[in-house]
């Protein structure tokens, strides 16, 4: 019951914290910090895939209902809890361990970076191409990508490591 609180409230305050102060920072249309995809990296790993998904829908709509974005917080969401375990199952080897929820701890730091800068990047690259709707700009695009990707993974690991504290 204790996870299911915390995780709720993690919920709330990672939208909270997106919609109300991240997507008001904006650096020549280049920097979007999406910290928001902390929720669906911070769910244990073992967790049910199906309910996964559903909760990766609502937590993208529910930025995408904030922001009037019509769904694309929701599909790259989706998108990102859905290769979720295949980037777990790449990044470390989860059999003698219990359903740990991902950490430095419990991945330990190459392997936590690793994950989180794979899920973070195709959470990004999904998110931008279907923003953009076009590969016609790609020299604006891949800049846009990269910048945000790497603000948003360096607040993450920079959460992850005050947590671990």
């Amino acid at each position: 019951m204790q996870l299911v609180i915390q995780n709720i409230f993690r919920f709330v305050m990672l939208v909270l914290v997106q919609v109300f102060v991240l997507d008001n920072i904006q650096f020549l249309g280049y920097l979007s910090p999406m910290i928001y995809v902390l929720f669906i990296l911070s769910l244990p790993v073992r967790f049910p895939k199906g309910v996964l998904l559903i909760l990766a829908f609502i937590l993208g709509l529910t930025v995408d209902i904030f922001n009037n974005t019509m769904g694309i917080h929701a599909f790259a969401t989706v998108f990102a809890a859905f290769v979720r375990p295949v980037v777990i199952n790449m990044s470390v080897s989860t059999e003698e361990m219990a359903n740990p929820s991902p950490s430095f701890r419990t991945f330990g730091v190459a392997n936590y970076v690793k994950y989180v800068i794979l899920i973070v990047l195709f959470h990004h690259i999904v998110l931008f191409l279907v923003e953009s709707f076009s590969f016609m700009h790609l020299t604006l695009l891949v800049p846009k990508i990269l910048l945000s990707s790497a603000v948003t993974i360096l607040i993450i690991l920079g959460i992850q490591s005050l947590k671990s504290k």
